[in-house]
């Protein structure tokens, strides 16, 4: 049975697309047939971020419009045959998505035979945001450690809980994940950052990992490759964590605590 996955969050760049695209490679990667689609409208960063921009012939909103065929827009992935992206369109505005014709290509893709389908969500709760979440059955929650996103995060959690297709069809709800990025547990310690316990006490909904701040996320983005494909950068094995324990693992929560320093370090101050 198919599973429709929201990502999302209330404030912008927290890294919801870096998140879509790791979290749609890792579970492709586990062996499920997986489509990601960017539902940002007017923007289209998804494909940036999965390497094929250039490959892009039709789009979402085409699909809609019945201009092309599901087909035609969805590109596989060159790197894993069980994942497809559908990009967003660069020229529309985001009311192209309309609620029988995002649910026209969700049911098709259940149809295909798509185990999941990851939907990147564009910031804040405008309609994009609305259609992203609409259909989902479980929403990853994307926030940083600072107030401002937290509250944004709050806000979104209203939202799954009254406005979505399960609510109105009084079905089970949304379930939520909260995945934090950017992640310093040495800010943290000096009062720069939100620890993880504050961020729990104020969303209160299930951990789902901890994203490390680090420069392989920018190196990745920039190269078009999914983070999680660096196995031996921190973000590439938290991300590759989150995909474990939504699949059902039971995994020790790293990169929440600060890193030990080495004797070396301690002796002469290094950082």
């Amino acid at each position: 049975m198919t599973k429709i996955i929201v990502v999302t969050s209330g404030k912008g760049g927290v890294g919801k697309t870096t998140t879509s695209a790791a979290f749609a490679m890792g579970l492709a990667l586990e062996g499920y047939k997986t489509a990601v689609i960017d539902f940002d409208v007017g923007l289209r960063n998804l494909d940036l971020v999965m390497g094929c921009e250039r490959r892009v012939v039709y789009d979402f909103v085409n699909v809609i419009n019945k201009e092309a065929r599901l087909n035609q827009a969805l590109i596989r992935d060159k790197r894993t045959e069980n994942l497809h992206i559908l990009p967003a369109s660069q020229t529309k505005d985001k009311e192209s998505l309309t609620m029988e014709g995002v649910e026209s290509v969700l049911n098709e893709l259940k149809e295909a035979g798509f185990d999941y389908i990851v939907c990147d969500s564009p910031a804040g709760i405008e309609h994009g945001a609305y259609m992203a979440m609409y259909f989902a059955d479980e929403a990853v929650v994307v926030t940083n450690p600072e107030i401002s996103s937290v509250r944004d995060s709050d806000r979104i959690l209203g939202l799954l809980a009254s406005k979505t297709k399960r609510v109105v069809e009084s079905r089970p709800p949304v379930k939520e994940h909260l995945l934090l990025t950017r992640y310093s547990p040495e800010r943290v310690l000096k009062g720069e950052m939100l620890s993880v316990k504050d961020i729990q006490d104020i969303l209160s909904i299930p951990l789902l990992g901890v994203i490390p701040e680090s420069e392989a996320v920018l190196t990745a983005s920039n190269q078009g490759v999914p983070v999680i494909a660096n196995r031996s950068s921190d973000a590439g094995m938290a991300y590759h964590d989150c995909v474990a324990r939504f699949l059902g693992e039971e995994i020790e929560m790293r990169f929440i605590d600060p890193k030990k320093k080495g004797l070396f370090s301690k002796f002469f101050g290094g950082n």
